[in-house]
């Protein structure tokens, strides 16, 4: 893809949090506290995770504490929900783009640290489990390893003196705001991929604030650029969804003149968390209609200024009725974009025309046509094939 963005300035290594930025865990928090709470009387509010973001786990615990009014001490609540975290590691995901980025800077010899404020050995723990990532880091520092973790820049400038580099020439990736104020005080390059939804304002001070890592663009920082995008698109390991098709918020057709198949964002709280707000692309099953072309939003849609994040595939065919109640089955195969805001609602449907054009261009390629005949696709049922 083209730069749009001029080099913004050269750096020659990377330092990466780990938590938030390259696995998935907010989800395992979540899971062990909702049942950790459950045992004293309590209820886990996953929105009061942001409390807890970025902060050093004996930190953390005595967020919980105080928050919850736990007639224990931090350290026990550590004592105790050390073990549950541990069996859980094992069942981290990778984030979206984590394992590429790895492998695209491991295979350019670009210079890799993991700094994050969990322990070391948790941190080789988590690692363990995705093949590649421990050998592709020169450093790997954890919070346990330094006086102070973040937002001290010293497991920053720890990172910077083990790999050699002085510190202006690092670039860091963080996902809190916490670890933006540790990057920025180390005198570091620092690029936020905010884990805190509707929470940018927290994150000003960073270099720059990208929406996942599928949007990082190395070249910005004189590093060699992915190659990997094909025709403005980038291909992504295929997930899955599915569901009947329900009312959205009816401001597909009314609105905007594109009638999205909407399904039920409850189901699939997992998926929404795993994967970053943005425009994607795929193939579309009805039950009893065949397979279309589809193009689709998963986001809070900034212009309407959704409360919930959203799935909403359009399919990239004519109906001449609507299809409600029908089982839609989705496989996403590409990414074109993150979400965006705009001025005004002619600029929204002109980009939003842009990206039917890039997704019915791709799904003609080999690379995404093998796609419409996946075995999640294929049932007994009848219809015409679509496009």
């Amino acid at each position: 893809m083209s730069i749009t963005n001029p080099l913004k300035k050269l750096v020659s290594c990377v330092i990466l949090d780990l938590d938030g930025t390259l696995l998935n865990t907010d989800g395992i928090v979540n899971d062990v506290l909702k049942v950790y709470l459950v045992k004293h009387g309590k209820q886990w509010d996953g929105r009061e995770a942001q409390g807890i973001v970025g902060k050093t786990p004996s930190e953390a615990a005595a967020v919980v504490v105080d928050n919850y009014g736990l007639s224990i001490t931090a350290d026990e609540l550590m004592t105790e929900i050390t073990p549950m975290f541990s069996d859980q590691w094992c069942k981290i995901r990778a984030l979206p783009g984590a394992s590429r980025l790895i492998k695209h800077f491991r295979g350019e010899g670009v210079p890799m640290a993991l700094a994050s404020n969990s322990p070391r050995d948790n941190i080789e723990t988590k690692i363990s489990y995705q093949p590649g990532w421990r050998e592709s880091f020169s450093v790997v520092i954890g919070g346990d390893e330094v006086k102070a973790g973040k937002p001290s820049p010293e497991i920053f400038l720890e990172a910077a003196k083990k790999l050699n580099i002085e510190p202006s020439k690092c670039l860091v990736i963080e996902d809190s705001p916490t670890g933006v104020m540790a990057g920025k005080a180390a005198g570091m390059e620092v690029v936020a991929i905010p884990s805190l939804p509707k929470q940018s304002h927290l994150y000003t001070s960073a270099d720059e604030v990208i929406n996942s890592l599928l949007d990082l663009r190395p070249e910005k920082w004189g590093l060699p650029p992915f190659q990997d995008w094909i025709e403005s698109t980038l291909p992504i390991e295929p997930w899955y969804i599915g569901g009947p098709v329900i009312k959205g918020f009816g401001r597909g057709s009314k609105v905007l003149g594109i009638p999205t198949a909407n399904i039920s964002a409850k189901n699939f709280s997992t998926e929404l968390s795993e994967h970053p707000s943005g425009v994607y692309f795929g193939w579309a099953k009805l039950s009893t209609r065949g397979v279309y072309k589809m193009v689709m939003s998963i986001g809070w849609n900034p212009y309407f200024n959704n409360t919930e994040k959203t799935i909403e595939p359009w399919l990239l065919h004519d109906f001449d009725e609507d299809f409600y109640g029908e089982e839609l089955h989705l496989a996403i195969v590409g990414y074109i974009r993150p979400e965006a805001n705009f001025s005004s609602l002619e600029s929204l449907i002109e980009k939003i025309h842009e990206d039917r054009k890039i997704a019915e261009a791709a799904l003609v390629l080999p690379l995404y046509s093998k796609y419409k005949d996946d075995k999640y696709l294929r049932s007994p049922a009848n219809g015409e094939n679509g496009q």
